[in-house]
């Protein structure tokens, strides 16, 4: 079957030069700061050209298409323009399990403010300028304690995993509890209770029913604190030198 050549994927955003300037005082920074708070107010579907336009005031959509090229060009812009609030030393320190851990919080945290991300970053390539800074420096960290490329990519994968399924879980779950009209800690205890009668019916869920008569645990953050330490020593396993389990 002969391939159709209409069906190539349009060029990356990092591919073309910037637009040359005109009068309009319009920059490309503006449309991806105003994408970025389009998004951060109204999550990932809120994310429009239509909406990002009213933001910016009398433009229409079609005329930021020639700042970014497409939705995806501003995808591409937004994912990399946050990541930059991810502060990064010039070079790695002597303690890889620190390096690892801070980037693993500053990203937490960042992807926290921008919950959106999480839910968008899977959907393109990690290819912009911070995006690839960040990956580099990880990969330095994981190298220079002897991890090959190959198994520090692995490794730097499994932690991006780690930090933005969180943040796509804490989304959703934000989204349910919105829908249902759980949006303080005390509705949410008090469907609990609803739901502990459920589990109480037939005395076949004794730890659960204990559970939801009062409830406890590690908040998120504790939680993704914790799965990130296990994470980080399931590593060091791995890499040569370092104490290794059976």
């Amino acid at each position: 079957m002969k391939e159709n050549p209409d069906s190539s994927p349009p060029p990356l955003i990092w591919t073309q030069p910037m637009p040359r300037r005109r009068q309009s005082p319009l920059e490309r920074d503006d449309i991806v700061r105003a994408a970025v708070a389009v998004a951060d107010e109204g999550g990932a579907d809120a994310l429009t050209m239509a909406a990002v336009a009213r933001r910016l005031g009398p433009y229409t959509p079609m005329a930021l298409y020639r700042y970014v090229l497409s939705k995806d060009g501003l995808v591409d812009l937004m994912l990399d323009h946050v990541t930059g609030e991810i502060p990064l030393p010039q070079e790695p320190s002597s303690d890889w399990r620190a390096d690892l851990r801070q980037v693993a919080v500053d990203s937490w945290d960042m992807v926290k403010r921008h919950l959106w991300y999480a839910q968008l970053a899977p959907t393109r390539p990690p290819l912009g300028p911070h995006m690839m800074r960040r990956t580099e420096f990880l990969l330095q960290v994981l190298v220079r304690q002897g991890a090959s490329v190959g198994d520090a990519m692995t490794y730097v994968a499994l932690l991006d995993r780690h930090i933005f399924g969180s943040a796509q879980q804490e989304a959703e779950e934000l989204a349910m509890r919105r829908r249902h009209g759980l949006r303080t800690p005390e509705q949410l205890a008090k469907a609990i209770m609803a739901a502990r009668e459920l589990a109480a019916a037939n005395g076949r869920h004794p730890a659960l029913t204990a559970w939801m008569t009062s409830p406890s645990g590690a908040s998120m953050d504790e939680q993704f604190a914790l799965s990130l330490t296990f994470l980080i020593d399931g590593i060091a396993t791995r890499l040569p030198g370092q104490d290794r389990t059976a």
